[in-house]
């Protein structure tokens, strides 16, 4: 059968006339003129070859043919209409598995309060947080499927990702209380002592080394560590210095620590959540996402 060569509209005419046996009325629920419906019903028997509606005494009835269309007619406009916009369903009754990664900063601010919110909102999203192996790494588990968000710092822009900016981070120096360093906070002192550097890949150079290295100096690393929350413990036992993002400073930081604006010109970045343009439409999946996004905008 060519689809083509029939007025699919019809069908739509069709149900309403089956549903109330009455043109005037049928007409009136659709919007039309009574002689537009009227003409649409004859076309309808003649595509049906079947009267469908037939005049009595008191008005119109179906035929039998019309009684035996008219359920299967209901189901397959229904599953038309799902076709071309299907329901949006209930947050809550989803039942999903979504799977993040991300490093341990921004996972250790924010993940708590993801299961949460979470816990209220959709309570059927279970959450997989998976280790930060780098941008490379991260793009290409989204775009495999094997993922579903991750939140780093993405600056290269590919179509083929949805790229979405949740907050915008600036550093802070870290050091202990009684550093020697603590009571004359210099660019000199700063670069006297061994530094702390974060990276998941075990580089032992960062934007600090290359802010340095414009002014024709360098600091020494002192060690290399994997995790954001591994800092705060090596600070308290050693003169190390530690350059961190605002947000991963520790809760007790007044009570532990001393904090400093960095002596020279640092540019801060951005965190982005990122996602395969195929997940667009996923509804748990933008659902974690906003809430990230919400829970990130919030915090000071």
């Amino acid at each position: 059968m060519n689809l083509r060569g029939y007025d699919l509209n019809l069908l739509v005419v069709l149900d309403a006339l089956l549903d109330e046996a009455h043109v005037s009325r049928a007409a009136k629920r659709l919007g039309l003129s009574q002689p537009a419906t009227s003409s649409a019903l004859e076309r309808c028997r003649h595509l049906f070859g079947d009267p469908l509606l037939e005049r009595t005494g008191g008005g119109m009835r179906r035929s039998p043919r019309a009684e035996t269309l008219r359920a299967r007619l209901k189901t397959l406009l229904a599953e038309a209409a799902d076709l071309i916009e299907p329901p949006i369903p209930d947050i809550r009754a989803i039942r999903q598995t979504v799977r993040i990664v991300m490093a341990d900063y921004p996972a250790v601010i924010v993940v708590g309060p993801l299961h949460a919110s979470l816990a209220r909102s959709a309570p059927g999203i279970d959450l997989v947080i998976q280790p930060w192996q780098g941008g490379a790494a991260a793009l290409d588990g989204l775009a495999k499927g094997t993922i579903d968000l991750a939140a780093s710092v993405f600056p290269r822009h590919d179509p083929s990702f949805t790229r979405k900016e949740m907050l915008r981070e600036h550093y802070r120096v870290l050091m202990r209380r009684d550093h020697p360093a603590a009571a004359d906070f210099t660019l000199e002192r700063w670069i006297d002592f061994p530094h702390v550097l974060v990276s998941a890949r075990g580089e032992t150079r960062g934007d600090l080394d290359d802010a340095l290295a414009a002014i024709g100096r360098q600091r020494h690393v002192g060690i290399v560590v994997p995790s954001f929350i591994m800092v705060p413990p090596l600070l308290e036992g050693a003169d190390l210095i530690a350059m961190l993002p605002s947000r991963c400073l520790p809760l007790d930081t007044a009570e532990r620590f001393v904090v400093f604006e960095p002596p020279i010109p640092v540019p801060g970045f951005p965190l982005h959540l990122a996602w395969h343009v195929r997940r667009n439409a996923d509804i748990a999946v933008q659902h974690v996402a906003g809430v990230m996004t919400e829970l990130l905008e919030a915090m000071p």
